[in-house]
């Protein structure tokens, strides 16, 4: 029976953290974030919580297989380091976080991109567990994916296979996106980018959008449901450009099916019919139809997948050994 796991899903507005054994979560507390102030102020509190958590369960250190956490950015799962990061925690390229576990808590650390981390949770636990071929992509802060392909998670030479798809470019004469590139679907329709949209949308002043201190997708969907003239056009550029990516990501990746996650899922019910139409009518795949599905665990894969994760690397490590 394997030993409990410390996971981490570092959100770009919520931190969860979990004590998880085999596929169950034992106890998880949820903390802002703060990522706009970097990753190092947030380290003490990680620590104390996950302390909390330890003490709530009665278990020590000793008792805990590793700690792993999922991030956003391009992760070097290898030498356990942050190679790059979207402005979200943009001090963590600099932070040995493998030496701050071995001091905080001295036991084995491991790291991997969120999306990938969300991918293993789904594929092993949730709903993509009866296929070999599989794509996640998560609508939040920003656009993630990664892919399974045969059986195996891609990372590629530099760890970013699978995981850009947020920056396929799908409108070459678009705006600038946040990793310099012109046009991609972060930048035609991601939650980062919602209020800059909204105002360079023409009837903006006029529509109820306009009153809110701060747009979500959650408003946008209501209000476009209530016929606001302007959240209906968003909601439609929206919804055609995250089929864009579903699109290239099958043409791509040739998954037998597409798992849909992130916060902007609470209007699946919206999202997924249009998805799934799109991709019906414009993706080409003379074998079939890749299911389109919403994720089991859209507040938790990460967790799942990088407790999954700590065990499966501790388990090679100790038969090399």
């Amino acid at each position: 029976m394997s030993k409990p796991v410390i996971a981490i899903d570092m959100g770009g507005t919520m931190i969860k953290i979990g004590i998880l054994k085999e596929n169950t979560i034992l106890s998880s507390i949820s903390m802002s974030s703060d990522s706009g102030n970097g990753l190092r102020q947030r380290l003490p509190h990680i620590e104390k919580a996950v302390k909390d958590l330890l003490a709530q369960q009665q278990l020590s250190c000793k008792d805990i297989a590793g700690l792993g956490i999922a991030s956003p950015g391009i992760i070097d799962s290898n030498r356990k380091k942050i190679i790059s990061i979207d402005k979200k925690f943009g001090d963590a390229p600099d932070i040995d976080l493998e030496e701050w576990c071995r001091h905080a808590f001295d036991i084995p650390f491991f790291i991997e991109n969120d999306a990938r981390a969300s991918l293993l949770g789904e594929w092993k636990y949730g709903r993509a567990k009866d296929f070999d071929n599989v794509v996640l992509m998560s609508l939040g802060t920003g656009v993630g994916s990664a892919a399974v392909i045969e059986g195996h998670l891609l990372k590629g030479r530099h760890f970013t296979a699978g995981i850009l798809g947020g920056h396929f470019v799908i409108n070459y004469k678009g705006t600038a996106c946040n990793c310099g590139n012109i046009g991609c679907v972060e930048a035609e329709a991601s939650t980062w980018k919602l209020n800059s949209i909204l105002k360079e949308n023409s009837g903006y002043i006029d529509s109820k959008l306009a009153l809110l201190s701060s747009a979500d997708y959650k408003a946008v969907f209501q209000l476009a449901q209530e016929g606001d003239a302007v959240a209906v056009e968003i909601r439609d550029q929206s919804l055609h450009a995250w089929a864009a990516c579903a699109i290239n990501l099958i043409h791509a990746y040739d998954p037998e099916i597409l798992v849909l996650t992130g916060g902007i899922m609470g209007s699946g019910s919206y999202i997924i019919p249009h998805i799934r139409d799109q991709i019906e009518k414009q993706a080409w795949t003379p074998w079939g139809k890749v299911k389109i599905e919403s994720a089991d665990f859209p507040e938790s894969a990460a967790l799942y997948g990088m407790s999954h994760l700590v065990n499966s690397l501790n388990k090679k490590n100790n038969e090399i050994e």
